[in-house]
C-alpha cells in the first residue's frame, strides 16, 4: 500500500538536547495511527514537525510520495495536513460558523463592499459537521455553548473541509467526560470511514487507541521502542509499550514490595 505520510531518521535538537533520536514513522491512506507514549516521550515535537511547526534537524519527511520541507505550518496544510490542537483554537463567544471560517470568511459578490455571507457560512457549517455526526440546532449559537464533544467536532469538520487528507489529533480526548469521550471516539471512525483521509491519533489512553486504531507507533525518549498493527499487539503488549518497555513491570513489583 502506498504511504501517505513517511518520516526517515528524523532527529530533533534544541541545543544541547535531543528531544527525536531518529523516528521513523509510516502513515497509510484511511487508516487510524496510533501515536503513543508517556509525557516526554516525542510525541508532540514529532507532530509539530509534521505540521510544521518546527522544523527537523535531520532526517526525510515525504507526503504523497513526494519530499517536502515545511517552513511553517502554512506549508504543511498546502499539502493537505491538518492539525486539530488540544485548545482547538476556537473563539468561545464567537458563533459556530465564524469559528468555522475563522481567517477564510465568505464574502457576498461583489467582495469589494466586504459583506460576509452568514447564509452560506451557516448552511456549510452546519452540513460539514452533520456528516460526521453532529447535528447543532443553531449555527449563530456561541461556541463556548458546545459541548466538548461538540468543539472537537467543529475543530474536525473544519479540517477536513479546508483539504486536510492527514489529520493530526492531539490528545482529543483527554481532557473531556466519558460521555464525550465516546462522542468524539464515534466522530473518528466515521472519519476513517470516509476512506480518504489518514488520522494520526495522539493519545496516553491505552482503551481508546484499542477501540479505533488500525496501527501503532510506541515513543519512549524520542526513539521508537514498538510498533505493529491491530492484529500484531495484544493488550499486554500495548500497555507494557506505552509504559517504556520492561519498566511497567519493574515498577509493578515495587510497588508490591512497599504494599507488603
Amino acid at each position: 500500500m502506498d504511504l501517505v505520510v513517511e518520516m526517515k531518521n528524523v532527529v530533533k535538537r534544541f541545543g544541547e538536547l535531543r528531544a527525536l533520536g531518529g523516528v521513523d514513522l509510516e502513515v497509510h491512506p484511511g487508516e487510524i495511527h496510533a501515536l503513543l507514549g508517556d509525557n516526554g516521550a516525542g510525541k508532540s515535537t514529532l507532530i509539530k514537525i509534521l505540521s510544521g511547526v518546527y522544523p527537523p534537524t535531520s532526517g526525510e519527511i515525504r507526503v504523497d510520495g513526494r519530499p517536502v520541507a515545511f517552513r511553517s505550518p502554512r506549508d504543511a496544510a498546502g499539502v493537505g495536513i491538518g492539525t486539530v490542537y488540544q485548545d482547538l483554537a476556537l473563539a468561545p463567544l464567537m458563533p459556530v460558523s465564524r469559528n468555522f471560517f475563522m481567517g477564510r470568511e465568505l464574502m457576498k459578490q461583489p467582495e469589494l463592499f466586504g459583506v460576509l455571507d452568514d447564509a452560506r457560512m451557516d448552511e456549510i457549517a452546519l452540513e460539514q459537521m452533520k456528516m460526521i455526526g453532529i447535528d447543532i440546532a443553531n449555527p449563530r449559537q456561541p461556541v463556548g455553548t458546545l459541548s466538548g464533544g461538540q468543539r472537537q467536532t467543529l475543530a474536525i469538520a473544519r479540517a477536513i473541509y479546508f483539504g486536510a487528507h492527514v489529520l493530526i489529533l492531539d490528545e482529543p480526548t483527554s481532557a473531556l467526560g466519558q460521555k464525550q469521550q465516546m462522542q468524539v471516539l464515534k466522530t473518528i471512525m466515521r472519519v476513517r470511514a470516509r476512506g480518504n483521509i489518514a488520522i494520526i491519533f495522539i493519545t496516553h489512553n491505552e482503551s481508546h487507541a484499542r477501540l479505533v486504531a488500525d496501527r501503532y507507533t510506541f515513543l519512549s525518549l524520542g526513539e521508537v521502542i514498538g510498533r505493529g498493527t491491530r492484529d500484531d499487539l495484544v493488550q499486554k503488549d500495548i500497555r507494557q509499550l506505552m509504559a517504556g518497555g520492561a519498566e511497567l513491570e519493574d515498577l509493578k513489583s515495587e510497588i508490591e514490595a512497599l504494599a507488603g
